[in-house]
């Protein structure tokens, strides 16, 4: 065995005696606490600027709410209640807390009193949901993330379930926040709440609604998910459609279009223009069941039941790119093959036999409205699949060709913008021209519906 050069042993020996001797153990321990020591000084600071910036927020809210507040204590309509109603909340740690509320006030003045909570240090203005004791137990992981945050009055779940995004659930949400918590993301969502405002909770019980005149299946994006899991089981094909404006102003001019949507076995609304016309009609939807967001859950989900996928549209080398991303991220879904859209009318038999022989059970059709989904209800039966959705744009997002809008957008409902900005001399009519003449319609549709509502309770329409 070659032996080291003296200089070398002796070099050894040292570095040794240096980190393993008495002297050498007491060392690093006495320098451990100094270099951990700048995280912890920076991680107090960015806590203390914000605590500082709630407590210094709070107290001019408070100040300018003043007069408000005398309001409500001098003219409160029942004086035998206490001033001050207090509901238990579980805070950082879980420590509990009182948030405060007034007793006996006009809803628009109750919550004023929550500024006493952050002006103490029991709530943020931004933060994870203020929940009861023992309403969120931190058994899991990201359950006890959540409480390492001081509680908020604006939280993250909260603007996504507004803009019918929230897929992941308020626990995921939570701890995502904590995991990215800053001083600027808290800014961005305390300007991404405003707009949230407008759109409403989404939560309702119906499990089909109307839309000028096409039925949706009112689905979160779970239980469309699940949906299509039992659909892939089963022997009899299925069609789903995404409904969006520019879908239903189509379906105003072409009846037929109308008429394959009303019978497909599944439709799912799809963009914050649907959310917008269901709070108008009294029919909202539950959540933006869209085929972007769709497709990645999609993947799993083949993933998980070994189903073939074949992907058929949009310009030639795109759906080829689709494939490549899917093998990348979802290396076990099995893509039975792939197809540009660009065929002629002679082809369309060859097309269709290509996707039988796949024996794929899942269907994705990329050649935009109306014309994917007219084609798959002429070819349905023939193609051999499970389930088949027309997806419109989706293939040029995951083939890189167009970058998808950034989340805090698609929280704000401005997902189209970014689209517009794109491709602004394609996308201008339909959005700025099809959104304005969607609306208009949908205040048409609306009006018909107070008018029909007014004579059905009137005195005539009263009588037994």
């Amino acid at each position: 065995m070659k032996q080291l050069p003296q200089a070398s042993r002796e070099l050894l020996t040292k570095q040794l005696y240096d980190r393993f001797s008495r002297r050498g153990i007491w060392h690093r321990r006495l320098l451990r606490p100094l270099h951990t020591f700048p995280w912890l000084l920076l991680l107090t600071c960015a806590e203390g600027l914000k605590r500082s910036l709630d407590f210094l927020f709070s107290l001019s809210l408070l100040l300018a709410a003043s007069p408000l507040i005398a309001c409500a204590v001098a003219f409160r309509s029942n004086r035998s209640l206490p001033l001050f109603a207090t509901t238990k909340r579980a805070g950082r740690c879980c420590e509990p807390f009182d948030e405060l509320s007034f007793a006996s006030s006009p809803r628009i003045l109750r919550r004023i009193p929550v500024l006493f909570n952050i002006l103490k240090g029991d709530l943020s203005f931004i933060g994870p949901r203020a929940v009861s004791p023992g309403e969120l137990t931190p058994r899991e992981r990201n359950a006890r993330r959540r409480y390492n945050a001081r509680p908020g009055l604006i939280c993250l779940w909260w603007i996504r379930k507004r803009a019918n995004i929230a897929y992941s659930g308020e626990i995921d949400a939570d701890a995502e926040y904590v995991e990215s918590q800053s001083t600027r993301g808290d800014f961005g969502i305390a300007l991404r709440a405003l707009p949230a405002l407008l759109y409403g909770e989404g939560v309702v019980c119906q499990d089909t609604v109307s839309i000028l005149n096409v039925t949706i299946h009112n689905l979160t994006m779970l239980e469309s998910l699940e949906w299509i899991r039992q659909r892939l089981a089963m022997s009899s094909p299925a069609q789903v459609c995404f409904f969006n404006a520019d879908c239903a102003n189509i379906a105003s001019r072409e009846p037929p279009y109308q008429t394959v949507l009303n019978q497909s076995e599944l439709v799912l609304a799809d963009g914050i223009g649907l959310k917008i016309a269901g709070k108008l009609l009294a029919n909202p939807i539950r959540q933006n069941v869209n085929g972007t967001d769709m497709f990645p859950r999609l993947c799993e989900l083949l993933s998980e039941t070994g189903a073939g996928l074949f992907l058929l549209g949009a310009r030639p080398g795109v759906a080829e790119k689709v494939k490549d991303w899917v093998q990348q991220h979802h290396p076990g879904v099995t893509v039975s093959g792939y197809r540009d859209g660009y065929f002629t009318n002679q082809q369309e038999e060859d097309v269709v036999l290509q996707i039988a022989r796949s024996g794929a059970a899942l269907l994705l059709v990329a050649f935009g409205a109306p014309r994917q989904d007219l084609w798959i209800r002429q070819y349905l039966q023939r193609s051999g699949v499970k389930v088949a959705m027309g997806v419109g744009g989706l293939f040029d997002f995951y083939s890189g060709r167009i970058p998808r809008a950034p989340l805090w957008m698609r929280e704000i409902g401005a997902e189209w913008l970014f689209r517009f900005a794109q491709e602004p001399r394609r996308m201008w009519k339909r959005y700025f021209v099809g959104n304005t003449v969607f609306l208009w319609r949908v205040f048409q549709a609306r009006r018909q519906r107070l008018i029909a509502s007014n004579v059905s309770s009137g005195p005539e329409g009263g009588r037994g």
